[in-house]
C-alpha cells in the first residue's frame, strides 16, 4: 500500500440524502431483500452542537442503516435548518453524500488528499 493518500481501500460507509426516508427505506428493503432498519434522529442542536458554514444551525437528520457485512449504506433526510445534507438535496437532488473509509490513524493520513476530497471530514 503506498505511504500517500488516507492509507486505505476499505469502504465502511456510503451516505445517501434522501427526500423522504420512509420511501427509500422501502425501495433499498425491496432491492436488497432485507428487513426495514430503524429509524433514527439525531441529537437536538444543543446536544449536538451543531453548526454549518461556521453558524450554530437547529438542523437534524432522520436516519436509517443497512449492514451489508463491512459496508453501511447510511440513508439521510436531512431535516429542521440549514445543513451540509439538506444543501446537498437542494444544489444536486437525492444522490451519494459521503463515502467512508476505514482509517487507522485520522491524524497520520494524509491531510491534504482528505481536505481536497471533502470539506467535512469526521472522527
Amino acid at each position: 500500500m503506498s505511504e500517500q493518500g488516507i492509507g486505505s481501500s476499505v469502504v465502511s460507509q456510503v451516505g445517501i440524502v434522501v427526500r423522504d426516508i420512509e420511501a427509500a427505506i422501502d425501495r433499498y428493503c425491496a432491492i436488497l431483500g432485507m428487513e426495514r432498519p430503524e429509524i433514527i434522529i439525531t441529537d437536538e442542536p444543543d446536544k449536538a452542537r451543531t453548526t454549518y458554514n461556521g453558524q450554530p444551525t437547529q438542523a437534524r437528520a432522520k436516519l436509517a442503516f443497512f449492514h451489508l457485512g463491512q459496508v453501511d449504506i447510511e440513508l439521510i433526510e436531512p431535516i429542521g435548518g440549514p445543513s451540509t445534507w439538506q444543501a446537498f438535496l437542494d444544489e444536486k437532488g437525492e444522490g451519494v453524500h459521503h463515502i467512508a473509509f476505514w482509517v487507522k490513524d485520522i491524524n497520520s493520513a494524509d491531510s491534504s488528499t482528505v481536505r481536497s476530497s471533502s470539506s467535512d471530514t469526521r472522527r
